[in-house]
């Protein structure tokens, strides 16, 4: 039987080693059937928190909620945890290893091991099951701690980079596996270096530096909502878009124009844009108008610097 999800929310999170603060007073909350992204650079703090929303590491200050009331350790032993140090044993036999890291959790014998083929076929795994760890390759390894985490069909599912090592096909497989579990309202927080990859699978969005937030939210809200800046390109010299009131021709060679819409109004901008749209056909023809979408590699250079 599944377990059931529950919003995970951390508040005034803080650890601190002696006189170093490594986590300070983190605030954020992963709500059922999403996924949050967890990004930050080495000793940005993502790791400590986990390590202390899991109850692996002690908390300096401030609390983790499940749901409406504190976390606790029979509610961590619910969630599918992948710490960043991996813990197989590498001479055990994978589909051994897996069956009783699911005992452990609390299952039958009978239900690990039908838990841990149906996902080693997932993760196109199923046919080196009776090979030791330590004769697979690392990515492979790695999708064995991945099904080690979600075998128990958890409340809640914490991953220390979970895609770190996966190829492309493994990268799509289990990014299928985690969506399923957020369909049936599952709570997932994953901390990546990969973000085109958080950019595309997550809803929101933590960013830590320094052991704080510097910004959260989803992608669009990171983003600052509907982009302002456009490109076009015109059949003709697209200098005429210097000529448009309200408009900002940031840059201007030739057909191609990159243009910046400064209102704050939508209607405004979308008026900006259909003239833009009228006088560029009226002047020979556009090929291409637009929206810029900046990667989020640059939105996370803006609140971490």
């Amino acid at each position: 039987m599944a377990n059931t999800p529950h919003t995970i929310t951390v508040e005034g999170l803080t650890r601190r080693f002696g006189d170093f603060t490594a986590v300070d007073h983190v605030d954020f909350t992963v709500e059922q059937g999403s996924m949050t992204g967890f990004v930050g650079g080495n000793g940005a703090g993502k790791t400590t928190t986990m390590r202390m929303i899991m109850g692996v590491l002690s908390i300096t200050e401030g609390q983790v909620l499940w749901g409406e009331r504190p976390i606790t350790v029979a509610d961590q032993r619910t969630i599918g945890y992948m710490p960043e140090e991996r813990g197989l044993y590498p001479k055990q036999k994978v589909l051994d290893q897996l069956i009783y890291l699911g005992q452990l959790k609390g299952l039958t014998r009978t239900a690990a091991r039908e838990s841990v083929m149906t996902l080693l076929e997932r993760l196109n795994l199923a046919e080196r099951a009776n090979d030791p760890v330590e004769a697979l390759s690392l990515g492979n390894q790695q999708r064995v701690q991945i099904a080690a985490a979600l075998m128990i069909e958890p409340s809640a599912l914490i991953l220390d980079e979970p895609f770190s090592g996966l190829d492309p096909e493994a990268v799509d497989s289990m990014a299928d596996l985690l969506r399923e579990h957020t369909a049936r309202g599952v709570p997932v927080l994953f901390s990546s270096h990969q973000l085109d990859l958080v950019d595309r699978l997550c809803d929101q969005l933590v960013i830590l530096a320094g052991g704080r937030v510097r910004g959260s939210g989803s992608p669009a809200e990171l983003r600052g909502g509907a982009p302002r800046r456009h490109r076009l390109v015109a059949v003709r010299d697209a200098g005429w878009v210097r000529d448009i009131p309200g408009l900002a021709a940031v840059d201007v060679d030739g057909p191609t124009a990159i243009i910046d819409l400064p209102s704050d109004s939508r209607e405004e901008r979308h008026r900006l844009l259909g003239e833009v749209l009228a006088e560029g056909l009226r002047r020979g023809g556009v090929e291409e108008l637009s929206p810029i979408i900046p990667p989020l590699s640059e939105v996370y250079r803006e609140v971490t610097a």
